[in-house]
């Protein structure tokens, strides 16, 4: 993520969407995120700072410096303060509501995946170049995908003046970055290497969202069909009228926990119902 686009970005949190997973400024994953790049990013500073850059970086493959791990470790490093702060910054600003709406699980497991995958794509993207790539944005890139497949219709302000639809915006920042990519590589340059793995974050986070879209209609639609053919006449094993006793406080933090952890969706409907009944719905 570049500064260039951090600064020329705002978002309308007016008309915020219910979020079942409760709100958390900076949830538990972002903020475990941030401290660990903070926490690489303070050991590069130190006399071990070019050994761990020549370790941990995505080289080419054919470079002679590609590493089995490097995929996972690139994502951790970072070329200097000025992109490690924009990095962070954009996961806080696009992720926090994605994990708070997914749940902290969820969130992890999709950042990695698109992380992963961009460097996956990149190897194939630079096969004989010579520049090696570092930073998280290709899991970033992944975030704000996901944020404009969630929120299409969320505004984002270029430079806080121009309201720009969140689909919209997100289109049109792949195609800058998609002609960018093959632009450099024509000028004979190393920078179409970040590029590249943008987009790669972007592609296996579209890949990995429409595949879990169509498991949850799947399961929906399963769901239905379950409770279509029940029996819905016939003897009751309980009164209509009893009284129920109380929830504890142990059983609604239970319920909580599951919500940070997994998302609302995760829950029963005996959960979502103990939920609601203690909520005083």
């Amino acid at each position: 993520m570049s500064s260039g686009m951090a600064r020329m970005i705002s978002m309308n949190y007016s008309n915020q969407p219910y979020s079942p997973g409760g709100f958390q400024v900076i949830p538990p994953a972002i903020k475990t995120i941030i401290l660990i790049n903070v926490a690489v990013f303070a050991l590069q500073l130190t006399p071990f700072g070019e050994v761990i850059l020549n370790l941990g970086s995505l080289w080419p493959l054919g470079s002679g410096n590609f590493r089995i791990w490097q995929p996972l470790t690139y994502m951790f490093l970072h070329g200097g303060g000025t992109h490690l702060f924009f990095n962070m910054f954009a996961l806080w600003m696009f992720g926090a509501e994605i994990e708070n709406y997914w749940g902290t699980r969820q969130f992890n497991t999709y950042y990695f995946i698109c992380g992963i995958g961009a460097g996956v794509i990149n190897l194939l993207a630079t096969v004989g170049e010579q520049y090696p790539t570092v930073g998280a944005s290709g899991a970033i890139y992944g975030v704000l995908l996901a944020f404009g497949m969630m929120f299409p219709d969320r505004y984002i302000f270029l430079y806080f003046l121009f309201p720009v639809k969140a689909k919209y915006f997100i289109a049109g920042y792949a195609l800058i970055e998609f002609f960018s990519g093959f632009g450099s590589r024509t000028m004979g340059s190393g920078s179409n290497i970040a590029h590249f793995a943008h987009l790669g974050g972007m592609l296996i986070g579209f890949i990995y969202i429409s595949i879990k879209r169509a498991e949850w209609s799947f399961s929906g639609l399963f769901g239905k069909l379950r409770s279509s053919i029940k029996p819905k006449n016939g003897p009751r094993l309980h009164r209509q009228n009893r009284i129920e006793p109380p929830i504890s406080e142990a059983e609604i933090n239970a319920i909580l926990d599951k919500i940070s952890e997994r998302g609302y969706g995760s829950l029963t409907e005996e959960e979502r119902r103990k939920l609601l009944k203690a909520g005083g719905k």
